[in-house]
């Protein structure tokens, strides 16, 4: 079919509250806006203003009372406990309905903030939602998390409880939260006044008389007692939740949602971005920690009225890199949204796409990246073994959903590979120099979004106007600093090519390691890599290459290493400077799958750091730094 894209984006241009005014009549309201944006209100301007409504009912109970009763509204899989369960809409709107009574018994209400400490199991799902029916404003903390980091959220957000489990489960160990969770409670100055814990039975947690609750027996209490709570109406910019994403200060910062605007935001994405309709299938394979697991395991598709698959898995190893695979044809997964991360590390087990072959994926049509760049090489490898459109898709924590994409529900552009395609309706993008100056077309600046921010961005931070706008407001006047930085070239694609402090100044050439990482994966021995710039007292900064070698690559490293700098002086040119390659084992990254691309340039540069809160396994750091010093660099 041939696009709409350019007719739906000039719409939106031409009538922006006229677009999102439209787009509002998918959620049920129990007050209409008085104003569709008001630009006065806060320092962004704020969307509906006036309306009243609640996202839970937006989400739940108008499917189990609209027909949708005996649908699947969430597939539990967990390949590490080898359990499945699967809950109708029906089924789920009695458990929120009974978990938002065990809140307000706890004295939870209205305003009231409360933190979740939970691995992937429905039941974090369920205690988002109960937060959201009874207008509690939830925090969701990745499960796991260092127990000082989960304090200074604490301190930050003062929940009047907490939630938590007993542990969570990776490969090959249990991770007991408990524990971690009793630490911060005693660091942190604020105190809640209760926890809930939902015991697992792969650990048993110790509970504390007076403070602690266990989840089943408070859910069992309120059944008995014939407890459910009702559907409480907030206003459309009342907040839904915080979410802390890292900050430059050590300190996070607290991203607001608001209630009215995400649900409207969300809700258009999933048939005009997502391309799927109600009723079907949609997996986002990310955790409920992250802002993805918010928007598109959560939140989007239950305002949409498809089943949401919740996953507690990885990619490789539980038990083999064919698990998405088995997942996507014993559920009948439509649509797969996941991190590029998550297919460099398949692509790295199984090179040759074997396990795919061993899965009807006839019913699987889509597949959509983000949270990292998609460098071609991956996209091109997934497109080659799926024989499905890969769709790479390009957002931040602050902004919700899709910044830049290719709306796959208007009909889809040609793909470029390295772009994540064109902006998305609401989304006024420019590439600006340090000056606020427009760039040229193919050159690369800075990535700005012109003011107001779309319906599901961030209003505000948590508790801190201030540090809003300096974060966001002060770098160039009427715009939003995305700090990232890229191009965008003359059909409107935009590149995204790293973050602005991915930049580096190389004998006081410009250059992007977002560009030399893309030239990097384009070896057919490299299975993921990491371009940093270090710091050197003859040209300010030079490139440094780390990488991964695919499994069953024999070679010689250093033979491999030189061609890779060969590679990089063909495609960009003497001018990066690039001859200091070094193969390791593994990366470090986020438990998300991000890689701590700052904290390796800390380690080259031999300063202090702060080890990263999200950091899947702190041991890798010490590998970077053997690495280095091997090469003579004093890490």
């Amino acid at each position: 079919m041939s696009s709409r894209y350019h007719e739906v984006y000039q719409g939106w241009k031409s009538d922006p509250e006229g677009f999102w005014a439209e787009a509002a009549k998918g959620i049920d309201w129990v007050k209409p806006a008085d104003k569709v944006f008001d630009g006065e209100a806060g320092l962004a301007g704020r969307w509906f203003v006036g309306a009243e409504c609640n996202t839970c009912f937006n989400c739940v109970d108008r499917h189990a009372e609209g027909g949708r009763a005996d649908q699947a509204a969430l597939i539990y899989d967990s390949p590490i406990t080898g359990n499945k369960r699967t809950l109708t809409f029906a089924d789920l709107l009695e458990e929120v309905q009974l978990f938002g009574a065990v809140l307000e018994d706890l004295g939870v209400g209205k305003g009231d903030r409360v933190i979740l400490y939970m691995p992937m199991v429905p039941e974090a799902v369920i205690a988002m939602l109960a937060c959201a029916r009874i207008g509690a404003v939830h925090s969701v903390v990745f499960g796991g998390f260092a127990a000082n980091e989960l304090a200074t959220r604490i301190d930050d957000a003062k929940p009047k409880v907490m939630v938590t489990a007993s542990c969570g489960i990776e490969p090959g160990r249990v991770v007991e939260y408990k524990p971690l969770l009793d630490q911060a409670i005693e660091t942190a100055a604020w105190k809640p006044s209760g926890c809930v814990v939902y015991q697992r039975p792969q650990a048993q947690a110790s509970m504390i008389e007076g403070r602690d609750h266990d989840w089943a027996a408070l859910v069992e209490t309120a059944r008995t007692a014939g407890r459910k709570a009702d559907c409480v109406t907030v206003a459309a910019t009342d907040p839904l939740y915080i979410l802390y994403t890292s900050g430059t200060t050590g300190q996070p910062k607290g991203v607001v949602r608001d209630n009215g605007g995400h649900m409207v935001a969300l809700h258009w994405t999933m048939k005009n971005l997502y391309g799927v309709e109600p009723g079907e299938v949609y997996w986002a394979a990310s955790d409920v920690g992250w802002v993805v697991g918010h928007s598109y395991i959560v939140y989007a598709p239950l305002l949409h009225g498809n089943t949401t698959i919740v996953f507690e898995g990885k990619p490789v190893g539980t038990p083999d890199a064919g698990v998405f695979w088995r997942v996507i044809s014993e559920h009948n997964v439509g649509t797969l949204f996941t991190a590029p991360t998550a297919f460099r590390a398949i692509k790295k087990e199984d090179p040759g796409g074997d396990l795919i072959g061993q899965y009807d994926l006839s019913g699987f049509r889509t597949l959509f990246l983000a949270g990292e760049r998609a460098d071609p090489d991956t996209l091109e490898w997934a497109e080659a073994k799926l024989r499905v459109p890969v769709i790479d898709h390009w957002w931040q924590t602050e902004t919700g959903w899709a910044i830049a994409a290719n709306a796959v529900g208007l009909g889809t552009l040609p793909i470029k590979h390295g772009s994540p395609t064109v902006a998305m309706p609401g989304y006024d993008l420019q590439v600006l120099d340090e000056t606020g100056v427009e760039v040229a077309r193919n050159a690369t600046g800075n990535i700005a979004i012109k003011l107001p921010l779309p319906p599901g961005c961030l209003p505000r931070l948590w508790n801190a106007e201030e540090r809003f706008r300096e974060s966001y407001l002060t770098e160039y006047d009427g715009y939003y600093n995305t700090s990232d930085a890229g191009y965008m070239d003359e059909d409107g694609y935009i590149y995204v090519m790293s973050r602005t402090d991915d930049i580096i100044n190389v004998a006081g050439h410009r250059l992007s390691t977002g560009a030399m990482e893309e030239v990097v994966a384009s070896h057919p021995d490299v299975a993921e890599c990491a371009v940093i710039g270090i710091a050197d007292q003859l040209k300010g900064q030079i490139p440094a290459g780390f990488l991964v070698l695919n499994a069953g690559v024999d070679r010689d490293t250093g033979e491999i290493e030189r061609e890779v700098v060969g590679l990089v002086r063909e495609k960009i040119g003497p001018v990066a400077a690039f001859k200091l390659v070094l193969t390791v084992h593994r990366l470090p990254k986020t438990r998300s799958g991000k890689i701590l691309r700052a904290t390796m340039r800390s380690i080259a540069d031999g300063q202090e750091y702060r080890m990263p809160a999200t950091i899947d396994d702190p041991v890798i750091l010490n590998e970077i730094t053997d690495a280095l010093r091997d090469r003579g660099i004093p890490a």
